[in-house]
């Protein structure tokens, strides 16, 4: 049996209902295929329910410094079932709003099953053949598993099976000193458990600059976890305690021993079983499916979007791709993924924010630099709210005045960021933003001095 649409999308994540309403409202039909769950690692086990869980992890850290605030709260407990209640609550109106929204579409048929290319732009599922002038590709990622010698003798964590937990472990070992690993890390520290990060790297998140990696640590070795880097053989094994994770750091036990073990080690696309061969759809050493600047694939009439294409590993960079692709085809735009300034954030306490260039990547550009840095205990909004940790840090070019990149490790750096965002966007120079009125008092009002302390790089 084969049946055809206007434009088929596999993937029911971040890009896909939003193509698929472009789509169905110029009159098109459309047929979008998912395997699993509509909304994707964002609504099911990524950003909705960890930044839910983060919260409450915040809520019971801040509890404890009551006392700094003159507040009595007396003993802090937690009640794991109620915050994985809280998070699967957040997960399933999120998905349930997408499914509404899905439905809503006229032209529109949601089919639930994994999906083949059988052919240019034939794609088996449920035993009949779907065709289309237009296929988009929106299928996703998973967690990274690692072949360690003796992981086939535990049952260990992932970001998506920790989500769920309504028990706390007695001692979480993370392996991956990473985003989703700290993130976890430090949220299972708060919520009472002993915690030990185990990073194959010289330090944590290696690809933020040194002083970003070293505060991050300092603060995290500040709440009790325990950071061991340069574990360059990892191995994991079943122990009577739980699991016993060899390191073989240059200091330190050459073992840890916990009852739960997360791994943190990075994403893999979605893209193994999806007989892109047969398709004439080119993936690179990764799995990743290679796109030109305006997402196109190597075959004929087929896009990818999302985490699948290996050009962002975020909601908002799947979202952006929507915006390209969207935008190319019914607004007669030339937008192009070249353009996108790049910027994400690390949901540790306090937040990193981070745009454009590290000031390492700058320095080895070669051009001439202006490069500021402003420690929290400088900043009043941050003194206010007793929350000190981390520092703000630009870089600019001399010549042009243009900022390159920014990084606001503090209270609040994740929303801080978006005004450097915003002005590196509209390509706004340094002496533009120097002279605007923030509102004070607030993180945000430093920018502008951050700007005025610009100096020439050494």
């Amino acid at each position: 049996m084969s049946r055809s649409f206007d434009a088929i999308i596999v993937g029911a994540g971040q890009a896909g209902p939003a193509l698929a309403a472009r789509l169905t409202a110029a009159g098109k039909t459309v047929a979008i295929i998912e395997r699993h769950l509509v909304g994707g690692t964002c609504v099911n086990t990524g950003c909705k329910p960890t930044k839910t869980l983060v919260a409450s992890a915040y809520a019971a850290h801040l509890a404890r410094r009551g006392a700094e605030y003159g507040v009595g709260v007396g003993h802090v407990s937690i009640d794991m079932p109620v915050v994985a209640a809280r998070a699967r609550k957040v997960i399933l109106d999120s998905r349930k709003g997408n499914e509404d929204w899905l439905a809503s579409m006229p032209g529109l048929e949601l089919i639930r099953g994994h999906a083949r290319f059988v052919g240019p732009r034939r794609i088996e599922v449920n035993g009949e053949t779907l065709e289309a002038p237009q296929v988009f590709l929106n299928v996703g990622g998973r967690a990274r598993v690692p072949d360690f010698p003796g992981l086939d003798e535990v049952d260990y964590l992932t970001n998506s099976t920790i989500i769920p937990l309504e028990s706390l472990p007695r001692h979480l070992v993370v392996v991956g000193g990473s985003y989703i690993g700290l993130e976890f890390a430090q949220m299972y520290r708060r919520f009472g458990c002993e915690v030990t990060v185990v990073e194959m790297g010289p330090r944590l998140i290696g690809r933020e600059d040194e002083d970003v990696s070293a505060e991050v640590r300092s603060f995290l070795e500040n709440e009790g976890i325990t950071v061991r880097t340069g574990a360059c053989c990892i191995t994991v094994h079943k122990d009577p305690a739980g699991v016993r994770v060899g390191v073989d750091c240059s200091e330190g036990a050459p073992q840890v021993v916990g009852s739960h073990v997360l791994l943190a080690v990075g994403r893999r696309p979605n893209t193994d079983d999806l007989g892109l061969d047969a398709a004439g759809i080119a993936t690179d050493e990764h799995g990743y499916i290679e796109v030109d600047d305006r997402l196109k694939t190597s075959a004929d009439g087929v896009w990818a979007m999302g985490d699948c294409n290996g050009k962002g590993a975020f909601t908002h960079t799947a979202w952006n791709d929507y915006e390209i692709v969207a935008a190319n085809l019914f607004d007669g735009e030339e937008r192009k993924v070249s353009d996108r300034i790049p910027g994400y954030a690390l949901y540790v306490d306090p937040p990193l924010g981070r745009v454009g260039m590290t000031e390492t990547q700058a320095r080895q550009s070669g051009r001439p630099l202006l490069v500021s840095k402003r420690m929290m205990t400088r900043v009043g909004r941050a003194v206010e709210k007793g929350e000190t940790r981390g520092f703000m840090k630009m870089v600019a070019d001399a010549e042009t005045k243009q900022i390159l990149g920014a990084a606001i490790l503090g209270v609040g750096g994740d929303e801080v960021v978006h005004g450097v965002l915003d002005m590196m966007n509209a390509k706004a120079d340094i002496d533009t933003y120097r002279w605007a009125v923030p509102i004070h008092p607030t993180v945000s009002e430093l920018i502008p001095t951050l700007i005025g302390d610009l100096k020439a790089a050494d």
